[in-house]
């Protein structure tokens, strides 16, 4: 003998899963109306479809972030479509990735993967944390902001500063969300890197002909213009300052006394 099922548990488990109508009621009817029992049948068919869904391309999502005091965390979740990341159980997902980042650190990312895979089964995209990181300033001088590009969010920057102010941190961060620099400073370009660019620039048709004694000195203007300063990529310092191109982010910085502690920028686009 079938269990008849109620309009009000297929509504019930619904509401708890937000599966399809058919598909609740047909799970109610396979478990004997047990909702609980019906809720792992969903999720267990749920978490079948994420695995066919987790190569999927994620180019859309919302980078957040969050500054209390010394602390100041920014987080990247990413999805399939526009409307999705519009979509309250989204961003519910979304919040709950960044206040665990906020009060553990990057690594609470791993406690919420049932979420995750949950939030997915629930909306039918791939579903994925693309970046997630936490600055804690310890001692003085320190300055933290952060800048998400609008009105998508898809974009965001986390900047920590030694010295400066805070309005000088967030026109940092917005300069970073554009020119996406790979370096802050030149030291940390690897030499192997510089020399293979030097290498293309002295092989290049545009050195041919040129004194041998004059090629290192334009070789070296080149670098400076079309590798250092290059936006994307490039070395955040020798970057030309958005909010000023007559002057670099290193002197922008400098006029600011301030000094670059750390940045992360964080994009579910690219």
């Amino acid at each position: 003998m079938s269990t008849t099922i109620s309009a009000a548990q297929v509504k019930e488990l619904r509401d708890a899963t937000g599966a399809p109508m058919m598909d609740a009621k047909r799970a109610l009817e396979e478990t004997g109306g047990d909702l609980e029992a019906a809720r792992t049948l969903l999720r267990e068919k749920g978490m079948a479809q994420v695995a066919k869904r987790a190569g999927r391309a994620t180019t859309e999502g919302l980078v957040g972030y969050r500054i209390e005091g010394d602390v100041a965390t920014m987080v990247a979740v990413g999805c399939e479509t526009e409307p999705v990341s519009k979509n309250e159980e989204f961003q519910a997902f979304a919040k709950k990735v960044l206040d665990a980042v906020h009060a553990d650190g990057p690594g609470a990312v791993e406690s919420l993967e049932q979420d995750r895979l949950d939030t997915g089964a629930k909306l039918g995209e791939n579903i994925v944390v693309v970046g997630a990181e936490r600055y804690v300033v310890e001692g003085e001088g320190g300055t933290l902001n952060a800048y998400t590009h609008p009105p998508a969010n898809k974009i965001g920057v986390l900047v920590q500063l030694e010295g400066g102010t805070p309005e000088l941190a967030r026109q940092l961060a917005m300069h970073i969300s554009f020119a996406a620099p790979e370096w802050t400073t030149r030291d940390e370009v690897p030499a192997e890197t510089v020399e293979a660019e030097r290498q293309v620039y002295l092989n290049s048709d545009e050195l041919a002909g040129k004194p041998e004694q004059a090629k290192e000195k334009i070789v070296e203007g080149m670098l400076g213009k079309r590798f250092y300063a290059a936006q994307p990529g490039g070395v955040l310092v020798d970057q030309p300052w958005i909010h000023d191109s007559a002057k670099t982010v290193g002197q922008a910085l400098e006029e600011g006394g301030a000094k670059v502690t750390a940045f992360t920028r964080l994009s579910v686009a690219e």
